[in-house]
């Protein structure tokens, strides 16, 4: 598929519902670049324990510096992030640098929220390299999200949700660039 010039693509979901493989492959599918969101919390998260201050105050700064840098870019690229942002208001204010960015580049913002069952949820949260990345693996953590907050459900130009349940990454890839077109 040629390349979707001006779009950003926000892929919301769960820890553990597969976001950076299918960010991957939609990623190539789009022509587009991709910046997972551990691209730019594991500096934060090597440094400080998340209750710390300056764990969240260098997430902004690094967030800050990546966007400003995306705003300056010629138009005619696209960017795929990935993110695990719920209807907390400190993850709706996440959410504006996004919105704020596909406005400054007058690039059509796509959110796309991904699920999948709690069983499915659990047993991916766990599989493969999670930790060596950084990633959550804590059941008791994921299981605590999903019982106290549902999946942001942000505005944007174009919006949908997709239950990667049994999708395998391809075809949800290709699902969600039908979607796109």
């Amino acid at each position: 598929m040629a390349a979707v010039p001006d779009l950003i693509v926000h892929i919301n979901g769960w820890p553990g519902t597969g976001k950076l493989t299918i960010g991957r492959l939609l990623a190539d599918r789009l022509g587009a670049r991709l910046l997972d969101n551990h691209t730019m919390i594991n500096p934060a998260e090597a440094l400080f324990s998340r209750a710390d201050p300056l764990n969240r105050s260098l997430r902004e700064a690094v967030r800050g510096a990546v966007f400003d840098h995306l705003s300056r870019v010629p138009p005619g690229s696209s960017y795929v992030f990935t993110d695990a942002l719920s209807d907390d208001a400190a993850d709706q204010k996440t959410f504006e640098w996004y919105f704020d960015l596909a406005r400054a580049r007058g690039a059509r913002l796509a959110a796309v929220v991904l699920d999948c069952d709690l069983d499915e949820n659990r047993r991916r949260l766990v599989a493969g390299e999670r930790a060596g990345h950084r990633k959550l693996v804590d059941l008791s953590v994921l299981e605590g999200l999903r019982a106290r907050h549902r999946l942001l459900r942000a505005p944007a130009d174009i919006r949908f949700e997709l239950d990667v349940t049994a999708l395998a990454a391809e075809e949800a890839a290709r699902v969600i660039a039908g979607r796109l077109a």
